[in-house]
């Protein structure tokens, strides 16, 4: 597929922002100034002023004597950084890849994406106009690179989408300007007499390298398209996403449930090709006023089963607030996990763990629950001690080598950590005759013990635990031991750590 880019020149950026929260300076000459070297300098002007004569870098003294209204105002640290990341956020509605070039103008990557609006033609008009609509003076050109797109966005003036494949012949009427040159390297080439870039392919490059460097190859490169200009999008990719734009907004849970439908359909269709199952799911709708409402869930399992997944994010619809509707969606997978075809296949019939009523249960109590890890499975693991002894799943997939434990005498509820308790009991190795935990006095009535229970020796050198089972006087049954020898201090030595049913 060939690349296309989309540049997008916001020519008074700041002053735009500024008139669009003050209003009444729209019919005004407006700068923004800074100062530099005891002078104010006109740093950022909106139209009217640069109508007026009004230039960047001239003192604030010099635009008053040619335009004694002009309004003045200090300038905003960062504005257009700010403010071009914040359209960039905007413009991913658009494009999954939207990428800021400094100091006034954005990079989209709309490979694939013009369709979806029935072509360029109209996606480009839907694009800026929106900007406009946003207040932004703002200028826009197509190619299939983005040299070429951003050189016709700010000095063509013929038509602003390039036909892939002819941006070499739409680019060599233009100026020098066009190549994203550094100052001193244009002065040097308007010296020689070349104001077309026509005039500078004609040069070898070996002499244009000799004379202007390895810059003015690259950016002649870039713009023609032999060689591959990288951008960075102020969001990163998934690489598993649908998108449906929509011709009216949506405002009904029937409208979005449709949508929801359709790319599902086609991202688990992808999914499937590829051999993958997603484990988190992220549905966008991107209202008509710039917001963007959101539901995710996560499954038990990798799937790409339709139904099942569709069901779990259509349970959290009634939590998008549509307000004046949604002008496009979104279904992205940024996890996903290999999946055999004879898992998919055999969807109903499989086994145990594999049989989907389990997972598809533990799916949607983990999706409608709000507590985190709702839901939990645990598997051995290769330690000794107790609360050590097993560990939390990752996934109800998910196999252990080690063994489950076989002993008989473990209580039916451990705690995850011990708790220190008091207890008077003889020595050396004699169970308590009594303890008190938390305020509250136990009589033993009945001990069985000591079972001794070693830590690993290489993992932080912990003494081992003599564990008893005591009884007291009411019937109830606890698991205490005593950690290393006695040293004679009891209330340090002795903990709880599990109850017997």
């Amino acid at each position: 597929m060939t690349k296309r880019f989309l540049y997008c020149w916001f020519r008074h950026i700041n002053t735009d922002w500024i008139v669009r929260c003050q209003p009444a300076l729209a019919d005004e000459a407006l700068v923004l100034a800074t100062p530099r070297h005891g002078r104010m300098i006109v740093t950022a002007l909106n139209q009217i002023a640069q109508s007026k004569g009004i230039l960047l870098n001239m003192p604030v003294a010099d635009a008053r004597l040619l335009v004694p209204t002009i309004k003045v105002q200090e300038e905003r640290a960062d504005l257009a950084g700010r403010l071009l990341r914040q359209l960039a956020l905007w413009c991913i509605r658009y494009t999954p890849v939207a990428a800021i070039d400094a100091p006034d103008g954005l990079i989209l990557d709309i490979s694939g994406c013009a369709h979806l609006w029935g072509g360029e033609g109209p996606y480009f008009k839907t694009i800026i106009q929106s900007l406009k609509a946003k207040g932004f003076d703002v200028r826009g050109a197509i190619a299939d690179t983005i040299g070429a797109a951003w050189a016709n966005a700010r000095y063509g003036k013929i038509h602003p989408i390039i036909n892939s494949g002819e941006q070499r012949t739409a680019l060599l009427g233009l100026s020098p300007s066009a190549l994203r040159l550094e100052p001193p390297t244009l002065h040097r080439i308007r010296e020689l007499g070349l104001y077309q870039i026509s005039n500078i392919v004609r040069i070898q490059r070996s002499a244009l390298r000799r004379r202007f460097g390895e810059g003015i190859l690259l950016r002649l490169d870039q713009a023609f398209g032999e060689k591959e200009e990288l951008i960075t999008s102020v969001v990163p990719v998934e690489v598993f996403e649908e998108r449906l734009p929509c011709l009216e907004s949506i405002r009904t849970a029937g409208g979005i449930e449709i949508a929801l439908q359709r790319l599902m359909e086609a991202l688990c269709l992808r999914l499937q090709k590829n051999g993958k199952g997603l484990r988190t799911a992220v549905f966008k709708g991107y209202r008509v006023d710039g917001k963007i409402e959101q539901i995710s869930i996560g499954t038990s399992r990798a799937s790409a089963n339709v139904e099942h997944l569709f069901r779990l994010l259509a349970e959290k619809i009634a939590t998008m607030e549509p307000d004046l509707g949604f002008e496009l969606f979104s279904l992205a997978a940024p996890n996903v996990e290999d999946i055999s075809a004879e898992q998919e296949s055999f969807w109903d019939a499989a086994p145990g763990l594999e049989r989907s009523g389990l997972p598809n249960l533990v799916d949607r109590i983990v999706n409608v629950v709000t507590e985190k890890d709702a839901v939990r499975r645990y598997l051995p693991a290769a330690h000794h001690w107790p609360e050590r002894s097993i560990r939390q799943a990752v996934s109800i997939r998910e196999r252990s080598n080690a063994p489950w434990s076989d002993a008989e005498d473990m209580p039916a509820f451990v705690l995850q950590q011990p708790q220190s308790i008091e207890v008077a009991a003889p020595i050396p190795d004699y169970p308590p005759m009594h303890f008190r935990y938390r305020g509250r006095l136990y009589i033993i009535a009945k001990a069985d013990g000591p079972e001794r229970i070693a830590n690993e020796w290489w993992l932080d050198g912990s003494p081992y635990r003599d564990y008893y089972a005591l009884e007291d006087n009411r019937g109830a049954r606890y698991w205490v031991f005593r950690s290393g020898d006695y040293t004679g201090s009891p209330t340090r030595q002795w903990f709880i750590h599990g109850f017997f049913a």
